[in-house]
C-alpha cells in the first residue's frame, strides 16, 4: 500500500461512449488561442534551457498570461494583404538577475517567439504582419521562496491547485485530434492552400457523428471562387477520410458553413489565421493540456502552456494525470473509460499530492476490486518519477496543447 492518499473508486456514471451526445472540440495551432498557447509555452522552453545553461537550474519563471490583439486584413484571390498588423504580447514574470548575473530574458522570450511563429505560420511575415512585444516583471519573494527549495529533491507545489486527465480517448475525441494534426501536417504540406487555424467541432448523437471543420484558407494560393470551393471540398474528403478510420459509426463532416458564395463572404485570409482580423487570443483559452476541449469530461480551467515546468501544479499535474490515464488504460486490461484528478498543497513535495483521485468504469465482466491494487501501484509509480514531466517539457516532448 502506498503512502501516498491515493484513491481507485468506480464512476457512478455511464462511460463517455455510451452518453447519448457527446461534443469535443479543438483549436487548430494557427487559431489565435492557440498561438498564445504557442508562443507562451516556447518561450518558456527557452527560457527553462538557459537558465540551465548559465546557472544550472531552472530560476523563477511564468509566461501564461501572452495575449493577442487582432489585426486587420484585405485579403483577395491571387493575394491581398494585412493593413494592421497583429500584435502580441507577452506578459509574465522572470527572474532576471541571480547571483551577481544579468540573464537578458525578454531577448530571450523574443527570440524564441520568432522561431516559434516561422516555423508555425510561415505566412506571417514577422515584424511587419505580427509586431511581438514583451513584458517581464520579477517574480514575487514568497513564490521565489518556495521554488527555490535547494536542499529538497522533489520540489514543493506553488499553489493549491489540481489537475486533470482522462483515457482512453473516444472515436470523436480521435477524430477531432487526428484531423486537425493531419490537416495541419501532410495535408497542408501538399495543400498550401489551407492556413494553420483550423478549428474542428465534433458532435456525435448516438451513433452518428458530425464533424464541422472552420479552415482559413491562403488567399494567394487561391484563384477565384471555384478554386476555393474545391480546397473546400478537399478538405471535406480528407476529414472524412480520417475520420472513417476510427469509427465505424456513421459520419457526416462540414467544412466552413458561413460561406456564402453568392455574396462573396468566405473564409479567405491573407495569413492563414483569423487572427489577421478581428479574432483576439489568449493563453488558457483553448485546449486543454491532452490539445482537446471536452464538455462531456471533467477539466480543469488552468492555462498549462508557459508555465514553469518545475513546481508549477498548473502545468505539471494536468500533465501527468493525463499520463498517468494513459499508462493505467495502457497496462491494465478491462477498463473503458478513466478520469484521474490530482490536487495539491502548496508548499507540500509535488510527489505527495493533497489526494489522487482515479474513478474507473471497467468492461463487463471486470471487477474493479481485481484491477485496483494495479492501478494504485501504476499511479504511485507515475507519482515518484514526477520529475520526469519537468524534463520532458523542457525536451520539448510534451505537447500542453
Amino acid at each position: 500500500m502506498s503512502e501516498r492518499n491515493i484513491r481507485v473508486e468506480p464512476i457512478d456514471r455511464q462511460a463517455v461512449e455510451d452518453q447519448e451526445v457527446e461534443i469535443v472540440e479543438r483549436k487548430g495551432i494557427g487559431h489565435p488561442d492557440s498561438i498564445c498557447d504557442g508562443v507562451a509555452e516556447s518561450v518558456a522552453g527557452a527560457l527553462a534551457r538557459e537558465y540551465l545553461d548559465r546557472v544550472g537550474e531552472v530560476l523563477h519563471f511564468n509566461t501564461d498570461e501572452t495575449q493577442l490583439v487582432a489585426g486587420e486584413a484585405a485579403p483577395a484571390f491571387g493575394g491581398g494583404e494585412v493593413v494592421d498588423p497583429i500584435y502580441l504580447l507577452i506578459v509574465g514574470r522572470a527572474t532576471k538577475r541571480y547571483e551577481g548575473q544579468t540573464i537578458p530574458t525578454e531577448t530571450i522570450a523574443l527570440r524564441a517567439a520568432r522561431e516559434y511563429l516561422e516555423e508555425t505560420i510561415p505566412q506571417l511575415e514577422y515584424g511587419e504582419d505580427i509586431i511581438v512585444d514583451v513584458k517581464l516583471g520579477e517574480g514575487s519573494g514568497d513564490l521565489q521562496e518556495v521554488f527555490g527549495e535547494e536542499e529538497v529533491s522533489v520540489p514543493m507545489a506553488n499553489d493549491t491547485s489540481f489537475g486533470v486527465g482522462h483515457a482512453p480517448l473516444t472515436e470523436t475525441e480521435r477524430i477531432v485530434l487526428e484531423a486537425e494534426r493531419r490537416l495541419n501536417g501532410e495535408f497542408a504540406e501538399e495543400n498550401p492552400y489551407l492556413g494553420p487555424d483550423v478549428k474542428i467541432m465534433g458532435k456525435r448523437e448516438g451513433d452518428v457523428i458530425d464533424v464541422t471543420v472552420a479552415a482559413a484558407m491562403i488567399d494567394e494560393h487561391v484563384a477565384d471562387l471555384d478554386e476555393y470551393a474545391d480546397a473546400v471540398e478537399s478538405v471535406r474528403e480528407f476529414v472524412a477520410k480520417v475520420a472513417n478510420e476510427h469509427t465505424d459509426r456513421e459520419v457526416e463532416v462540414h467544412v466552413n458553413t458561413a460561406d456564402d458564395y453568392e455574396e462573396g463572404s468566405i473564409y479567405l485570409t491573407v495569413t492563414g489565421t483569423s487572427a489577421e482580423q478581428g479574432d483576439d487570443g489568449s493563453v488558457g483559452r483553448g485546449n486543454r493540456a491532452n490539445g482537446l476541449i471536452t464538455p462531456n469530461r471533467s477539466m480543469s480551467m488552468e492555462a498549462t502552456s508557459g508555465k514553469n515546468p518545475v513546481n508549477h501544479i498548473g502545468k505539471i499535474y494536468n500533465l501527468l494525470s493525463t499520463e498517468i490515464a494513459d499508462a493505467v488504460v495502457t497496462e491494465v486490461d478491462g477498463i473503458r473509460d478513466l478520469r484521474v484528478r490530482l490536487l495539491s498543497q502548496i508548499g507540500r513535495p509535488i510527489d505527495q499530492p493533497h489526494v489522487a483521485d482515479v474513478h474507473v468504469v471497467t468492461a463487463d465482466g471486470v471487477d474493479l476490486a481485481d484491477v485496483e491494487d494495479e492501478i494504485e501501484a501504476i499511479v504511485d509509480r507515475e507519482l515518484a518519477d514526477v520529475t520526469g514531466i519537468t524534463r520532458r517539457v523542457i525536451d520539448g516532448e510534451l505537447s500542453t496543447f
